[in-house]
């Protein structure tokens, strides 16, 4: 029995992350009674330490590029109440590589109409605020219609409106796991002991969503890799791009901070088996040195970072809607979170509520792992 067969009116939502809570709040104002269960405290995964530019650059299917796009529509949308001030720009993105990728990059974005911009050297400061021109290789690409949004801000801003509007917010919950009855899924139980039962159930808990979904005989295949994200010290280097190089990524974060990522450096991050990552010192160094030498200003100093998994399904493209073997139990995983947080949300709950397929998730469905070869 799948959901268009019964009136949805309870849901919970596993996942404190931008996609969990937008799925929550979305859910919630559309008229369901939500319950949200997180592991642990809101933001405090993938969400809380993701670079969240907010773009459709590059190559990538149809159907994804369409998604992303709508994507960034909500998040003009939310900007536009006067949501985000500080938390949520549209200053552009920068782009340049050690080789013809440039070029390439803004090839492939002109020919399907993202907005993009070949620059030289020396055009990119008048574009991007102080970046040394001396450390761009060759022509950059510039896409002026990209930005940045700070997760936990905007998950502090969905969250209000999940509770002013009724919902509830269980936080500390441990682990969670479906309950499946006569093959539907009827709510969820936590290691901490808790019970929440509900007409349907949401996971969207990042990189562990793999883990939970396979609880129910349903596999999704993961290539989620270990990464780090560098919060500095605040200082007066007025970039205002998000900057994509080819030794750092970076971007402007509240408070007059930056924060720093890449990937170079992921197989030298370490892993226990409780999930507790580390990785040495001199690596953190290395990054941020890599962000000074981009900046025209003073050299950056990190204040924090955090390590974990950043989640990516195994073939790339997010994974959303629910399971054809276990009805009443949608999922939601996806890179690009930040990207597609809004509009997720808002189509997440289309589907829970009115037991309809929407187009723009079709290519995204489970079940297209079901029958490839392992």
């Amino acid at each position: 029995m799948s959901t268009a067969s019964k009136a949805v009116q309870r849901v919970v939502v596993v996942g404190g992350g931008v996609i969990g809570v937008s799925v929550a709040a979305h859910l919630q104002r559309d008229g369901a009674s939500v319950v949200l269960v997180t592991e642990s405290e809101l933001a405090s995964g993938a969400s809380g330490r993701s670079l969240s530019w907010l773009n459709s650059a590059g190559s990538r299917s149809a159907p994804y590029h369409a998604l992303r796009m709508a994507g960034i529509d909500r998040y003009r949308t939310l900007a536009a109440s006067g949501a985000g001030a500080d938390w949520l720009r549209f200053d552009g993105g920068l782009f340049w590589a050690d080789d013809d990728g440039a070029e390439r990059r803004h090839r492939h974005e002109v020919a399907h109409g993202y907005d993009s911009r070949l620059l030289a050297p020396a055009d990119v400061p008048g574009a991007a605020g102080r970046v040394r021109a001396d450390a761009v290789r060759g022509p950059a690409v510039f896409n002026p219609g990209e930005g940045w949004v700070s997760l936990p801000h905007l998950i502090d801003h969905l969250v209000q409106r999940f509770t002013d509007d009724g919902g509830t917010v269980v936080t500390g919950a441990g682990r969670a796991s479906v309950v499946v009855d006569g093959g539907v899924a009827v709510g969820v139980t936590t290691e901490r002991g808790r019970q929440v039962g509900g007409d349907a159930v949401v996971i969207a808990c990042g990189a562990a969503t793999p883990a939970v979904v396979a609880e129910l005989g349903v596999t999704l295949p993961d290539a989620s890799p270990l990464s780090m994200l560098v919060t500095t010290e605040p200082i007066d280097a007025a970039v205002t791009a998000v900057l994509n190089t080819p030794r750092v990524a970076l971007r402007p974060n509240p408070g007059g901070t930056y924060v720093l990522d890449h990937s170079w450096y992921e197989s030298r991050i370490a892993e226990d088996p409780d999930g507790t990552c580390r990785v040495d010192e001199a690596i953190v160094a290395e990054l941020v040195d890599e962000a000074s030498a981009v900046l025209d200003g003073p050299p950056l100093k990190a204040a924090s970072w955090k390590l974990g998994r950043k989640p990516i399904p195994g073939d790339g493209e997010p994974v959303f809607g629910e399971l054809a073997t276990v009805p009443g139990c949608f999922v939601a995983f996806t890179h690009s979170g930040a990207t597609l947080g809004l509009v997720a949300g808002e189509l997440v709950s289309f589907e829970v509520l009115s037991g309809q397929r929407h187009p723009m998730l079709e290519p995204f469905r489970p079940e297209r792992f079901e029958h490839r070869p392992r």
